[in-house]
């Protein structure tokens, strides 16, 4: 059985499993033995079986090889490290598009689906700026302010990341498919749900962790008391990721989330240069152009962080906190800025190595 295999097949498992899946994938556990051992000491009513998981694994990777889709395990290099720093990381994450979406440091546009035409136009200036910038934008793919990021995202030419509430091939809202299909053009549609899943009201929770999880900030655009934008924000800020709030009318009581979120201390944002200066990586020359990665400050082979990974030796953020007395949350900026300098690389299961090469 392939390892694919075994990873889609604890994909399969209950949603709930997942938190301990993951703990026992850090142990360097056998994902076979994972199943197995998960199906004998949980039993479910239905029951499940082992066999009958591997044999709707092998289903959905026969069906996203027929639609072009990646599935991206938990052990790939390709697997995005900051989603499987998460206590909950999907075992994989299926993707149509463009794997090297996930490769450029990331911020999250989320807000109302009944966006104001204030919110949907800031999402797009927001987005397109971004883009602009070398920063990929992440969001839901739906209505509202979600939609508008994407489409800002991509009338800058950019990379955007569609996350779904149901599988890679199944679009919801049904209206967003030709959008989907632009977006995996250049940048990428993911789900932690395997193909031909349809869409639940269950899954559009769970999947704001993993927007939050892809991402180095989650900014929030025009969300109300109960919006489930601040279930993403929640997602981010348990995370250790940064979160920002656009400020709006307070007459329609539209953003009455979104001004909870500023009273609690989330920064305000007002153009593209209050979030990555936020996030450190957009300082200004003198000739007011964006420093590139290569300039960006505190990246010299002194590092402790590079200091920390011994040569060829891959390191997970738990052992790298240990060394370096920096928690996960502070090391995976760094980490994503040392990597874009082309000094750290990523390895599997959310690892990190040294790369000794000069930029």
């Amino acid at each position: 059985m392939s390892a694919l295999v075994e990873f889609v097949a604890l994909s399969l498992l209950p949603i709930g499993w997942w938190r301990d899946v993951a703990a026992a994938l850090r142990t360097n556990e056998s994902t076979a033995h994972i199943l197995d051992r998960f199906v004998a000491d949980r039993p479910r009513n239905p029951p499940i079986s082992a066999p009958d998981i591997r044999g709707r694994a092998m289903v959905a990777i026969a069906r996203a090889a027929d639609r072009q889709i990646h599935a991206i395990a938990w052990d790939d290099p390709g697997y995005p490290p900051a989603l499987a720093a998460i206590v909950d990381p999907p075992p994989v994450l299926w993707l149509h598009g463009q794997r090297t979406a996930l490769e450029q440091p990331a911020v999250a546009i989320v807000g109302s689906r009944a966006g104001s035409p204030y919110a949907l136009s800031v999402a797009e200036r927001l987005a397109a700026d971004l883009t602009t910038r070398g920063v990929a934008v992440v969001s839901g793919l739906a209505r509202g302010v979600d939609s508008a990021a994407h489409r800002g995202a991509l009338s800058a030419a950019g990379v955007t990341i569609a996350v779904l509430g149901s599988g890679p091939d199944v679009v919801y809202p049904s209206e967003h498919r030709a959008l989907a299909r632009e977006i995996a053009v250049c940048g990428a549609v993911v789900s932690e749900l395997v193909p031909g899943t349809p869409p639940q009201p269950q899954f559009f929770p769970r999947r704001n962790r993993v927007i939050s999880g892809l991402v180095r900030a989650v900014v929030v655009i025009e969300a109300g008391e109960k919006s489930g934008s601040l279930i993403t924000a929640r997602c981010a800020l348990e995370q250790g990721r940064e979160v920002l709030a656009v400020p709006g009318n307070v007459l329609n009581g539209r953003n009455r989330g979104g001004h909870a979120l500023l009273r609690d201390g989330a920064k305000i944002v007002e153009t593209a240069d209050d979030i990555l200066e936020e996030l450190g990586f957009a300082a200004r020359d003198p000739e007011g152009g964006a420093r590139t990665s290569k300039e960006w400050p505190g990246r010299r082979s002194t590092d402790p962080i590079l200091a920390s990974l011994g040569d060829g030796e891959a390191c997970d953020l738990d052992a790298l906190a240990e060394r370096t007395g920096l928690t996960p949350a502070r090391l995976l900026p760094r980490l994503f800025e040392l990597e874009l300098q082309g000094l750290v690389r990523r390895a599997g299961g959310g690892r990190f190595m040294r790369f000794d090469r000069s930029c």
